[in-house]
């Protein structure tokens, strides 16, 4: 069966949400673990980073960061554009935004602390 999963981080990003805009963002969130292989690059991106792929889908003003899991998909962020705007601005990368991601410590401490947080339940 096919599930998506949220840990506990994008849990809690997500009912900090409007419900409305919780709803619309899961509509249009559509998504197989099959497509994953041939990706629209106008929705979604991929980072790697170890062997690890990270996907990246916008929705409306938000960025549901994901991977492919034995159930389906793991969502491990889900945040607004403009964070991650904000970040990309005051570090001044000159990349595009998934290769600029891919090599930032910090975007994958966020990442991490997401897994970490299901690992413990």
């Amino acid at each position: 069966m096919f599930q998506i999963i949220f840990n506990e981080l994008s849990a809690a990003e997500m009912s900090a949400l409007p419900k409305t805009l919780q709803l619309d963002l899961l509509a249009e969130f559509q998504i197989l673990p099959e497509e994953l292989d041939h990706l629209d690059s106008s929705r979604f991106g991929l980072l790697e980073r170890g062997g690890k792929k990270l996907y990246r889908y916008r929705a409306k003003d938000y960025r549901i960061y994901f991977e492919k899991s034995p159930e389906g998909i793991t969502v491990h962020r889900v945040l607004h554009k403009n964070t991650l705007r904000d970040f990309l601005f005051r570090t001044k990368l000159p990349t595009g935004e998934d290769e600029q991601l891919k090599e930032r410590r910090e975007f994958w401490k966020l990442i991490e602390q997401g897994e970490r947080t299901r690992k413990k339940t």
